[in-house]
């Protein structure tokens, strides 16, 4: 995920990410795998009967938008793409995760690609070698690029909020130290990324994982960051400048808005107008752009100014409402929010239900899902950080609706 696209991700078209690539290729990899086992009789109780309504409602809702899509072409290539992030990579996670070191596996994973990329970021704001804000090179976007500007923020917030729940469950000293500066370090990128929405879902992520596990222990712990944050920006002034406007901006969002807020805004108002018109099925899978003028309100700048050092100056054009809920009903209507919501809030529910406090893998997949599920309210899926969204609900339904794996067929406790 992390191989840098450069400029071909601008425009209207699909682009592949080497991400997604490799994905296609584990998905077949897991697939045989599964054939494999089910063949030697290890898969008879694989995938709860939950899992597979679930997805399957998934499939038959965003079907039913690409037959009634106005463009039935363009429609398919976005049924392709939804089947594969929300339906082929969690179920390939799913079937693959045998026991708790193949869920470290992933975990570490997630880790190791979070925390270079919060270094890479930090070096980046540093140095002036990021994307611009405010006219100056500062912003940390990691190696995903200006035109990527939300995928290292997303990256950053679900590492650390595994940091996080590893380092409140695990009994070893020099591991919950190592989790806690990683942890710190992710923090840092996460405020240099600049990124409004991501800091509100990591927060959110956070304070349920924290929560979770210890009420007393949350309070405590928002106290201490509260009066770090004092003192690290009102006291030495450290960032007091774009970060303090930043935040209050979040606080100024609703009765005064700043030009990117005021044209998220009207993209959620043309997401609206969408789908009152098309309250069923909506206007069809990867249809927003080409339907976006004709509801858009004047106000509507219709594209973003985005610059960094690699990629240069680039006037990106606004495809999305940004926002993951409002997409869903304006492309799919009612059937495919329906279905979606359900299956995310399914996820919440079921891992609520089994819950593990002391269990750190349990801990984090709570705590990233709750933080995807408000990241959608600021943003949608798209760009390489695609994939991972879909790893990441497969590991959270790996904790809800555990499958039977060959070693528990065979009488091992999983």
């Amino acid at each position: 995920m992390a191989v840098p696209m450069g400029g071909d991700s601008v425009g209207t078209g699909t682009h592949a990410s080497p991400g997604d690539v490799v994905s296609l290729v584990l998905i077949a990899i897991a697939a045989a795998l599964w054939r494999r086992d089910c063949g030697r009789g290890f898969g008879r109780a694989r995938i709860h009967v939950g899992v597979t309504l679930l997805l399957a409602g998934l499939v038959g809702a965003s079907a039913v938008s690409m037959i009634c899509s106005a463009d039935p072409a363009t429609s398919l290539v976005g049924w392709v793409r939804e089947t594969q992030v929300l339906v082929l990579v969690p179920l390939a996670v799913l079937v693959s995760l045998r026991d708790r070191r193949d869920v470290a596996v992933v975990v570490a994973s997630v880790l190791a690609l979070g925390t270079g990329e919060a270094v890479f970021g930090i070096w980046q704001t540093v140095t002036h070698n990021g994307a611009s804000y405010a006219g100056e090179l500062v912003r940390a976007v990691g190696t995903f690029g200006a035109l990527d500007v939300m995928a290292m923020a997303t990256v950053c917030g679900i590492a650390l909020v595994a940091a996080l729940s590893l380092a409140l469950t695990t009994k070893r000293g020099w591991r919950r130290a190592g989790l806690l500066v990683v942890a710190v370090v992710l923090s840092v990128a996460l405020v240099c990324s600049l990124s409004r929405g991501s800091w509100i879902a990591a927060s959110v992520g956070a304070a349920v994982v924290l929560l979770r596990f210890d009420a007393k222990l949350a309070l405590k712990l928002g106290l201490c960051t509260a009066a770090v944050f004092t003192i690290v920006v009102g006291g030495f002034g450290i960032g007091s400048g774009m970060v303090a406007e930043r935040t209050q901006s979040i606080l100024h969002s609703v009765h005064d808005p700043d030009r990117s807020v005021g044209d998220r805004y009207a993209l959620w108002s043309t997401a609206e107008g969408m789908w009152q018109d098309h309250p069923v099925a909506g206007v069809g899978l990867k249809n927003f752009p080409a339907f976006r003028d004709a509801y858009a309100p004047p106000q509507l700048s219709g594209a973003s100014d985005t610059d960094d050092s690699v990629t240069g100056f680039v006037r990106e054009p606004l495809l999305s409402p940004h926002n993951q809920y409002l997409l869903m009903l304006a492309e799919q209507g009612l059937l495919g929010a329906g279905a979606s919501i359900l299956a995310l809030g399914g996820l919440l529910v079921g891992l609520w239900r089994r819950a593990r406090p002391a269990d750190g893998h349990w801990l984090l997949c709570l705590g990233v899902t709750a933080a995807t599920a408000v990241n959608f309210l600021y943003s949608d899926m798209g760009g390489p950080t695609t994939v991972l969204i879909g790893i990441v609900l497969g590991l959270a339904a790996r904790h809800t609706y555990p499958v039977a794996s060959r070693h528990e067929v065979l009488g091992n406790a999983w």
